[in-house]
């Protein structure tokens, strides 16, 4: 194969890996922010029921 048939086909390998990269990213910081909020909720109900 050419260096010039390489190339195109490299990019777009590259394009689709990222999207995927992207796409995880997205969604760890989404489980993130949901463990996070669960953590603040639970805090607050061993809060309310020390009381």
């Amino acid at each position: 194969m050419k260096l010039s048939h390489i190339v195109p086909i490299a990019a777009v390998l590259a394009v689709v890996a990222l999207a995927g990269c992207a796409n995880t990213i997205r969604g760890m910081g989404a489980d993130t922010a949901n463990t996070v909020n669960a953590t603040q909720n639970a805090g607050q109900r061993v809060a309310r029921s020390a009381n």
